[in-house]
């Protein structure tokens, strides 16, 4: 097994031992959907393209891609983003 895996495995089994959230300990993008109207994400890594049909985000080990209508950014933090719009899909890619 690779020093990766164990190194990720561990950190799962920690994780579920001391009940902390995944996302944080292991990196893991956290997404809130609220209606089709507003998506808040957490833990990205930066956008890759944007444009008011799409936004694509880096994640650890892939893309986040948001598809729809009217979209915006409306915050854009170092680790969170806020986008806007009518939302008609959301898809994770490695």
């Amino acid at each position: 097994m690779s020093q990766r895996r164990k190194k990720g495995s561990f950190k799962e089994i920690v994780a579920d031992l001391f009940e902390l959230p995944q996302e944080v300990l292991l990196d893991l993008p956290r997404v809130t959907l609220v209606g089709n109207v507003q998506l808040y994400i957490e833990n990205h890594r930066g956008v890759i393209a944007y444009d008011e049909n799409q936004v694509r985000l880096s994640v650890k080990n892939g893309e986040l891609i948001v598809r729809g209508e009217r979209l915006q950014i409306k915050n854009l933090l170092e680790e969170e983003l806020l986008i806007k719009g009518t939302i008609e899909g959301l898809s994770y890619d490695t």
